[in-house]
């Protein structure tokens, strides 16, 4: 049996190991991860995102935070990522609470944005009923009428950075054997390393 991978001692570093890896493999969006929220009463819910930004603070997404998951979050800031690479039989596990981003950090990524985007921003009211797709279509003709020129970032849309208290890197092995390695923060910041039975 093949050994093991041997885990770095920081989960962040770990982290960016694996995603430059995977940077190099997946064919598109090596960056998506699963988001799951939950409603005031529990009932889950999940939903790909790309990740927009990682530091030692922890990963960062943008969304309408009017939209579904803005209204969970709003609720419960509490969240779970996941990370899958097919290509490299590998995913991460992410949980922990959440915060939004500053104005700043949410006015710098907007602008990066293409420019139907950022109309499409104002446009969509994410996570709402939908008639048709033609009302889109004209509300999008419309932001590009009212915005010819520079698109300011609508107040409702901002970002969110989770910030991990655990992480889980899963191997695949031979057999079914795979490798788990658990991460948890302790009470003053330093991370305990641990292996999960697969």
């Amino acid at each position: 049996m093949p050994a093991a991978p041997i885990p770095d001692p920081s989960p962040f570093v770990q982290f960016h190991a694996w995603m430059a890896e995977a940077a190099k493999t997946e064919i598109n969006d090596a960056n998506a991860m699963i988001l799951a929220t939950t409603t005031p009463d529990g009932r889950p819910s999940a939903r790909t995102v790309l990740l927009k930004g990682v530091d030692d603070r922890g990963f960062v997404f943008y969304t309408n935070k009017q939209s579904r998951k803005g209204d969970e979050i709003a609720a419960n800031p509490r969240v779970f990522l996941l990370f899958y690479w097919k290509s490299l039989h590998r995913q991460i596990r992410i949980e922990g609470p959440v915060e939004p981003v500053t104005d700043a950090e949410a006015d710098a990524y907007f602008v990066t944005r293409a420019r139907v985007s950022r109309l499409g921003a104002w446009a969509s009211a994410q996570s709402r009923p939908l008639a048709e797709r033609a009302v889109l279509e004209d509300r999008l003709t419309e932001m590009e009428q009212r915005y010819p020129g520079e698109i300011p970032r609508p107040g409702y849309w901002s970002g969110f950075r989770v910030l991990p208290t655990a992480f889980e890197f899963w191997q695949d092995m031979p057999f079914r054997l795979h490798d788990r390695t658990l991460y948890r923060r302790d009470a003053d910041g330093t991370w305990t390393q641990s292996k999960l039975f697969p």
